[in-house]
This record gives structure tokens, C-alpha cells and sequence, in this order.
């Protein structure tokens, strides 16, 4: 059967035009294969303490699996909330994220108005690692043990201090259960960061304050600050001399974690590629050196774990804010 001129043009215009939109997705999909750009991770802590660098050490080996590079940007402030908020504000594109502590499920009963949803407006990619905090003081401190701590704030109450990387820090209410647990009455001096805290610890400003394990493990190898004890249910394999809390105080607990988070409707496969790149770069031996020797243990779940791990969380620490009486504007 011949066919005439006009139904060849016909066929030959559909053809062509089929490939033209072949062609158009196949350069769309090139163009929009994840992650085609560098990434920025928000820390809402200023630089040097203990979420700093850990986010540090595993960024540069996500970016290593991504094949594009990732940037720290440091927004502390406001107890993590401007740096989250910032995150919670941003494009669902996989290329702003969030790292942050166990601060995130804490100010979600401690701040009245959040400006952002904690369970809603973010979207887990997951869990990080987890460890202790430390309470430190300074090395010619008098009190060298948690019993010399307590017995000097009953005998004189708000008469010592401790300092926090902010309000609504992990390390903040760390302290706040320790207040609560032992009945005592500390001034809280709060600071836009660890690094500061730290700074003014080492200079007589403040008598102590709990730090990350990582973030403070340099000072207390260095001899510049003095390990009292730390926040884990038992003791830490980097801290095998240092008492845990709960043999002054039985039941405290107070664990610090590190998890990864991304705006709202950041699609499934960019969560799934973020949370894959960060198994693999934990795994790494060379990070994972890293975390056991600043006393914290590799803890990825899936972002759907995590999900669930963060609902729990935030119960958990409604409790604690409660107990302890404590809220921020």
C-alpha cells in the first residue's frame, strides 16, 4: 500500500516530534539527577563545639560519595531555632539541610512559639551517632567530684554557675535534670555556641558547664579542663575513669544524639541518597575511629525510623521541660 505526500508529513512531523520529547526528558533527567550542585548544611551552633565537628568530619566523607561538594554554614542563636528555622524556610530540594542535636525534639515543648513545626515542617534523613555529654570544670577547680558540685550548692544555692552552648541546647537541659535530680539551685549562663562557653569556662567566667563528648575532649586531654562526669547510663569507653552521674544520682540519664533533617517535602529518593551517602560515610573506619574516641557510637536508622525516634523525643523531653519548669519565649 503506497502512501501520498500529506499522510508521509503527517507521520514524519508525530515522529519527530516524539523524539524531540524523547530527547527533552532524557536532558531533563540528566539535568535533574541529584545531587547536581553543592549542598549547604546549616549547624545552628557556632563553629568549634561538638555538633560542628562531628558534622565536619562526616560531610567531607558524604560529599566524597555524593561526588559534589557540601558546605557547613554556622547560624547559632536562639537555642538552635534560627538556624532550624532557616532550614524549615528553605526549598525541598535536597540542597539546604539541617544538622542538629537532640536540641531540635527539646525546644519543640521549650520554646512557646516556634516559628516552624518541628514534627511538621521538617523531614528527617536520620540519625547520626549518639554519646554522652560531659560536665566539666576548670583544671585548678576546687570541686573534683559531682558530690563536691552538689554539697557547695546546697551550703550556698545560686552561688555557682554553668555555662551552655545556648538555650534549649542539649547541654542546657542536661544541666536542667541535673538541677532537678539533685535539688539544687546553678545560674545558667547561656552563650551563642559552645566555643564561647568554652572560652569563658577556661577563664573563670562560669564554674562548669556540660559539653558534648566530642566537643570538650580535646580540653580535658590537654589537661585545661577537668572531667567531673558524664551523662550516659553508664560509663563512656572514652571516659573510662570519669563517673557517670547516675552512680551519684541513680536514674539520670542524658544522652546527646546528632541527626541530619531537610525542609518538608524534600522528595523520598533525595532522602533515601542522603541517608544511604551517610551509612556509608559513618561506616567509614576512619570516622568511626573518630566517634569512639570522642566517646560516641555510630546510630544511623532510616529517615522513616527516625520519624518515629523523634515523636518519642519530643514526649521524652516534654517531660523533662515540665519537671524542670523551665520554657523560653
Amino acid at each position: 500500500m503506497s502512501i501520498n505526500k500529506s499522510t508521509r508529513r503527517i507521520w514524519l512531523t508525530r515522529v519527530i516530534g516524539a523524539s524531540a520529547v524523547l530527547a527533552s526528558h532524557v536532558t531533563s533527567t540528566a539535568q535533574t539527577k541529584y545531587p547536581g550542585k553543592t549542598i549547604r548544611v546549616i549547624v545552628p551552633y557556632a563553629p568549634g563545639g561538638g555538633t560542628d565537628v562531628i558534622g565536619r568530619k562526616l560531610l567531607q566523607n558524604m560529599a566524597s560519595q555524593l561526588g559534589q561538594p557540601i558546605i557547613i554554614d554556622n547560624r547559632p542563636g536562639a537555642g538552635t531555632v534560627i538556624g532550624t528555622d532557616a532550614v524549615a524556610r528553605a526549598e525541598a530540594d535536597g540542597y539546604t539541610l539541617l544538622i542538629n542535636t537532640n536540641a531540635i525534639a527539646v525546644n519543640a515543648s521549650l520554646v512557646k512559639k516556634l516559628p516552624y513545626n518541628t514534627l511538621q515542617d521538617l523531614v528527617p534523613v536520620g540519625r547520626i551517632c549518639t554519646g554522652p555529654n560531659v560536665l566539666v570544670v576548670r583544671a585548678d577547680s576546687p570541686f573534683k567530684t559531682l558530690s563536691d558540685i552538689i554539697r557547695a550548692s546546697k551550703a550556698m544555692p545560686g552561688s555557682l554557675s554553668y555555662a551552655s552552648s545556648g538555650n534549649g541546647t542539649a547541654v542546657h537541659l542536661a544541666a536542667e535534670l541535673l538541677k532537678v535530680t539533685a535539688k539544687i539551685r546553678i545560674l545558667h549562663i547561656p552563650y551563642r555556641g559552645a566555643g564561647p562557653a568554652y572560652t569563658d569556662l577556661l577563664g573563670g567566667q562560669v564554674d562548669m558547664l556540660f559539653g558534648t563528648a566530642g566537643g570538650v575532649s580535646k580540653f580535658v586531654q590537654s589537661g585545661r579542663m577537668r572531667a567531673i562526669a558524664v551523662t550516659s547510663e553508664s560509663r563512656s569507653a572514652a571516659y573510662p575513669d570519669v563517673p557517670a552521674v547516675s552512680e551519684t544520682l541513680p536514674g539520670y540519664a542524658a544522652n546527646v544524639w546528632y541527626g541530619m533533617f531537610a525542609p518538608k517535602g524534600t522528595p523520598n529518593e533525595i532522602l533515601t541518597a542522603l541517608n544511604d551517602a551517610m551509612r556509608l560515610a559513618v561506616s567509614d573506619p576512619g570516622y568511626s575511629a573518630d566517634l569512639v574516641r570522642d566517646g560516641l557510637t555510630a546510630a544511623v536508622n532510616s529517615p522513616s525510623e527516625m520519624v518515629t525516634f523523634m515523636r518519642s523525643e519530643v514526649e521524652r523531653w516534654q517531660k523533662v521541660v515540665t519537671e524542670a519548669g523551665i520554657t523560653l519565649d
